[in-house]
C-alpha cells in the first residue's frame, strides 16, 4: 500500500509538470492525490499507525479494544487533522490577503502604479514595473501581484513582443521578491509558519543571493529593448459608479492595507499565533477604514465589473485549492514513512543541503517550485531553526521555478495571457536565470 501512495504522488507530480500540455487543472490533480491517498492510508490504518504510531495509538486507546473503528477515529482525530491545520494555516492566509488586495484594487488604491509608470524611455519603464513588483511581491504572494502587473502592463504596452519582455521581468521579479520574505510566497509561509525560520533572519540570509538572481537577468532583458516605447497613457479613473475616494483617502487605505501586511511578522513574534490570524486582523482593520471611507456610497449593489479582481478571484483560488492538495499529499506520504526512509538514503549518499538545494532547483524547473519545496522540506522536519537547509530550498526552489514558466504559478500566468512558448522564454530568459541564481548561490555559499 505504500508503494501505491508514492506512485500515486509521483504520478501526480508527472501530471502537474506536464499540465501544460495535457491542460488538466493542476489543482485538481493535487486534490486528487491528496483524497485519494489518504482513503487508501486509512484501509490500512491498523498497520501504518501500529509502525509509524504504537506508543501514541496505546495510549489513545487507554485500554480499550483496537478496532478497526478506533484506529480510523485515531487517524481521523491525531493524525489527519494535523496535515488539514498545516494547509489550513497557509490557505487562510492566502484568502485574507487576497481580500486585502481587492478592497484595495476596488478603492483605486493602486491607481497610482500606473501614474508612476509615464515614461517613453523602455528601460527605465522595465526597471520600474521590476523594481515595483519586486517590492509588493514581497508583501503579497507572487501569483496576485503578477497578476495584478501584468494587467496594468498589458494596458500601456502595445506591441505584443515587447510585452512579453516586460512580463518576463515582472514574472522573475514576482518570483524572487515572494522568495525574499516570509509572507511573499507559500514555501516561506510553510516554513515560518513551523517556526523552522524566523522572519528577520530568513530575509537577511537571502537578501543578497535574491538580488543577484533578480537584477542580472533583468539587466540582459532591458538590452533587448528599444530605447523608446510608445506607452498608452491613462487618467486616474473616474470612480463615481463604486467608490467616491479622494486620492488621500486611497492613499490611506493603501497604506493601511501593505503597512499592516508588512506587521504580521511583529504580530506572530509577540503572541506567537499564527500568521494567518495577524492577516485577518488587518483585514478586518482595513475592511473598516473601507466602511467609514464609503459610508456615503449609493448603489452599492451594483460593483462595476474589473478583470483584476475577477482574475485575482480565480487563481488565488486555484492556488489554494493546490496547495491544501499538496500539503495532503505529501503528509500522507510522510505517514507511511516513505519519506523518512528517502531522507536516511539521502543523508548516507549526499549529506550536503547544497547539492540538497541544486537537485530541488533542477526539480522544480519542471514540477511546480511550492510542491518541490514542500517535498524537499518534509525530508528533515527535525533541523534547527534558521538552519541553511531551508532557506537553500526556499531559494533555489524559487530560482528554479523562473527558470521555465511552468515551474511556477506566476509564469503559467504569463504564458496564458501573453500566449508565450517555453522555448522563446529559456532562449530569452531561462538560460541567463540559471547562471544568475548559480551565483547567488554561491554568494549565499560564502556568507555561510
Amino acid at each position: 500500500m505504500t508503494l501505491i501512495i508514492v506512485t500515486i504522488l509521483l504520478v501526480g507530480y508527472f501530471l502537474i509538470a506536464t499540465s501544460s500540455i495535457t491542460r488538466i487543472n493542476k489543482a485538481a490533480i493535487a486534490m486528487f492525490a491528496g483524497t485519494c491517498g489518504w482513503v487508501l492510508y486509512i484501509c490500512y490504518g491498523t498497520d501504518f499507525v501500529m509502525d509509524q504510531h504504537p506508543s501514541e495509538y496505546i495510549e489513545w486507546l487507554s485500554g480499550a479494544n483496537a478496532t478497526s473503528v478506533a484506529v480510523k477515529q485515531y487517524i481521523a482525530k491525531n493524525i489527519f487533522l494535523k496535515y488539514v491545520g498545516r494547509g489550513a494555516e497557509i490557505v487562510l492566509f492566502l484568502l485574507a490577503t487576497m481580500t486585502i488586495v481587492e478592497i484595495l484594487n476596488n478603492n483605486g488604491c493602486f491607481d497610482f502604479l500606473t501614474q508612476t509608470m509615464r515614461t517613453r524611455n523602455s528601460r527605465k519603464l522595465l526597471w520600474i514595473m521590476a523594481v515595483t513588483t519586486f517590492i509588493i511581491s514581497a508583501n503579497l504572494d507572487n501569483l496576485t501581484t503578477t497578476t495584478m502587473m501584468l494587467v496594468i502592463m498589458h494596458d500601456m504596452v502595445p506591441s505584443r513582443s515587447q510585452r512579453m519582455i516586460y512580463g518576463s521581468a515582472i514574472v522573475l521579479a514576482a518570483n524572487i521578491g515572494g522568495a525574499l520574505t516570509v509572507i511573499g510566497d507559500p514555501t516561506g509561509l510553510v516554513l515560518w509558519t513551523n517556526s523552522w525560520v524566523t522572519a528577520t533572519n530568513f530575509s537577511m540570509s537571502l537578501l543578497i543571493p535574491c538580488l543577484f538572481s533578480w537584477i542580472i537577468p533583468t539587466i540582459w532583458l532591458s538590452r533587448s529593448l528599444p530605447e523608446h516605447i510608445d506607452s498608452q497613457w491613462r487618467t486616474m479613473p473616474y470612480r463615481g459608479d463604486d467608490t467616491n475616494l479622494k486620492v488621500w483617502q486611497r492613499f490611506i487605505m493603501l497604506v493601511v492595507g501593505i503597512g499592516g501586511l508588512w506587521f504580521i511578522p511583529t504580530f506572530h513574534n509577540i503572541t506567537k499565533l499564527s500568521p494567518f490570524l495577524g492577516a485577518l486582523c488587518v483585514l478586518s482593520v482595513l475592511w473598516i477604514v473601507d466602511e467609514l471611507m464609503n459610508r456615503r456610497m449609493m448603489d452599492v449593489d451594483k460593483m462595476i465589473k474589473r478583470r483584476v479582481p475577477l482574475a485575482l478571484q480565480y487563481g488565488i483560488i486555484q492556488l489554494m485549492l493546490f496547495i491544501m492538495g499538496i500539503m495532503l499529499a505529501v503528509g500522507v506520504v510522510e505517514e507511511t514513512g516513505a519519506i523518512a526512509w528517502l531522507a536516511k538514503l539521502c543523508s548516507e549518499h549526499i549529506d550536503s543541503p547544497w547539492i540538497m538545494g541544486v537537485l530541488a532547483g533542477l526539480v522544480s524547473t519542471m514540477l511546480d517550485s511550492f510542491a518541490t519545496s514542500i517535498s524537499f522540506i518534509s525530508f528533515y522536519k527535525d533541523l534547527p531553526q534558521n538552519d541553511i537547509y531551508w532557506k537553500i530550498i526556499a531559494y533555489t526552489t524559487a530560482a528554479g521555478g523562473s527558470v521555465l514558466m511552468i515551474g511556477s504559478v506566476a509564469g503559467l500566468a504569463l504564458m496564458k495571457m501573453e500566449r508565450i512558448r517555453i522555448g522563446w522564454y529559456f532562449r530569452h530568459v531561462g538560460w541567463i536565470v540559471i547562471a544568475s541564481s548559480l551565483i547567488g548561490l554561491g554568494v549565499m555559499y560564502f556568507m555561510h
